[in-house]
């Protein structure tokens, strides 16, 4: 009965350090540089919503934050990731210049939409719900 017993304690043991693995490999596979080759919303062409730099987004490998460059000015901001869920605060620290367009504060409204994640094949697709809002390549 005893060997019953502990051969359950481990099988449970072994599922549970199996799924708290899974979020944590997810969230490494983020790490590194991605640039936005989609987002939804405006009724522009994305070439003429950044005519001449695509937003890039920087995950460390330790995510609490991201940083980047909304095509314009740098960036950086709190970020949140539990399994594939992401949550991302408004930009704390930020350059200041003038941008041209609207592109600057679309992508700074859309990162705040973003509840979720998912990657496949070096794309990064950020959700809303269900809905995808901004893709990204791997640099």
């Amino acid at each position: 009965m005893k060997k019953i017993i502990y051969l359950i304690l481990i099988s449970m043991s072994i599922l549970t350090a199996c799924k708290t693995m899974k979020p944590k490999q997810s969230a490494q596979k983020l790490t590194g540089e991605w640039q936005l080759n989609y987002i939804t919303g405006p009724r522009i062409a994305f070439d003429g919503l950044y005519p001449n730099a695509k937003p890039t987004i920087n995950f460390k490998e330790n995510p609490e934050e991201i940083s980047g460059n909304t095509s314009c000015n740098g960036f950086s901001a709190k970020l949140t990731i539990k399994g594939n869920n992401m949550t991302i605060a408004e930009p704390g620290a930020m350059t200041m210049r003038y941008c041209e367009g609207g592109g600057e504060k679309v992508f700074l409204d859309m990162l705040k939409k973003v509840t979720g994640y998912d990657i496949q094949d070096n794309t990064l697709v950020m959700l809303q719900g269900d809905i995808v809002v901004m893709r990204f390549i791997k640099k």
